[in-house]
């Protein structure tokens, strides 16, 4: 049994069942046994692959996005290129590497800064990025940006961020919770806390019993964070997750360990927790900061920015093998089947810019 097993026994025992949000919250940010602050859970040896491990091109094109919202935006200077959730930092050096060609001397003019709370993936972080000759920082959340212009990248972000989840039982919704069944093992029993029905997804009065749904406070208070700061400063953000674009009835609950979906509740700590992002939520709450929100699939996002083009550029030069696994990358990081339409991407924008990238732009749900 692990350390924080063994914790999480002891707090429910003593103070009785806690919820999902709370729960996730401690097994992937525990000071000393979290998930986040004592793993490495990026790539192959880790326990999963995120898009800029998966090829240059995605940081690539993210870097080109972020160019050409700079230049819409009027090239503003100063301005903030921040990255949240930054992971191993590829995302910001494939962009960086790619703004300094479109605009020599822009990363040396700009503020470049990583959102980032650990110590341990900071480091990481400063060694990936070491081969740039312009400072750096680091900041803990949104509130300590400069209070400048921000153009601002969040890949795979909110899925982290912990969500609530409430069941369905003799047609009420009660909050689902983590307690302790009769050999003290971890277990999802329903209590007494109720969601506030005008939050419920429009199919949520038919749903049978047993049902789940899930609601995400914690990630609305980070984007109305966001908006506040581009609607105050000016700017934009985008923002890719694996979600859904119309709120439904679902348990979008995982865990994920060596590239394998894991028990949720067998090992805390050893396994990353996610679950799908509500973006039309999350736009909600942009718009209601006054600012505009365009919603599409990764797969068309990355399309309309050139993916293709850049996959031929690249394998111009390589042999049979090389070309296959570009061709590989493309297919996972657009096509339908893999994280093409799995993956939204959502951007946040000032009224009336036109974001590149949203060529075949979702409708969103009113």
């Amino acid at each position: 049994m692990s350390a924080l097993t063994e914790r999480l026994r002891a707090l429910i025992a003593t103070n009785g069942p806690i919820s999902v949000s709370d729960y996730m919250a401690i097994c992937l940010f525990d000071p000393e046994h979290g998930y986040y602050t004592t793993r490495e859970p990026f790539g192959q040896t880790g326990d999963f692959t995120t898009a800029p491990e998966i090829s240059q091109m995605f940081g690539e094109l993210i870097g080109a996005w972020a160019f050409a919202t700079w230049q819409a935006l009027g090239a503003p200077l100063p301005v903030t290129l921040a990255e949240i959730g930054p992971g191993r930092g590829t995302l910001m050096k494939d962009a960086l590497r790619t703004l300094n060609r479109l605009q020599p001397g822009f990363i040396e003019q700009a503020t470049i800064t990583l959102v980032e709370t650990s110590p341990r993936l900071r480091a990481v972080q400063r060694e990936t990025l070491a081969s740039f000759n312009t400072p750096i920082s680091w900041h803990d959340d949104v509130a300590q940006l400069p209070k400048q212009p921000l153009i601002l990248i969040g890949n795979e972000l909110f899925d982290a961020v912990p969500i609530r989840q409430y069941v369905k039982l003799q047609n009420r919704w009660h909050e689902r919770l983590v307690g302790l069944d009769e050999q003290d093992q971890l277990t999802f029993i329903a209590g007494p806390g109720t969601p506030d029905a005008a939050l419920l997804p429009a199919d949520a009065e038919q749903a049978p019993d047993g049902a789940i749904v899930e609601l995400a406070p914690a990630r609305s208070a980070i984007m109305a964070a966001i908006a506040q700061h581009l609607a105050t400063h000016g700017g934009a953000g985008l923002f890719l997750d694996y979600g859904y674009l119309v709120p439904a009835v679902g348990d979008t609950l995982q865990a994920l360990r060596k590239h394998a979906f894991a028990d949720v509740l067998a090992k805390p700590g050893e396994a990353d927790l996610t679950a799908h992002v509500d973006f039309a939520a999350l736009a909600g709450v942009a718009r209601s900061a006054g600012l505009e929100a365009h919603l599409t699939t990764q797969g068309d996002f990355l399309l309309a920015l050139g993916l293709l083009q850049r996959a031929g550029q690249l394998g111009a030069s390589l042999d049979e093998a090389g070309q296959n696994a570009i061709r590989d990358a493309v297919e996972r990081l657009a096509g339908p089947d893999q994280m093409g339409d799995l993956f939204k991407v959502l951007a946040v924008t000032p009224p009336g810019l036109s974001p590149a990238g949203f060529a075949r732009e979702r409708p969103s749900p009113t």
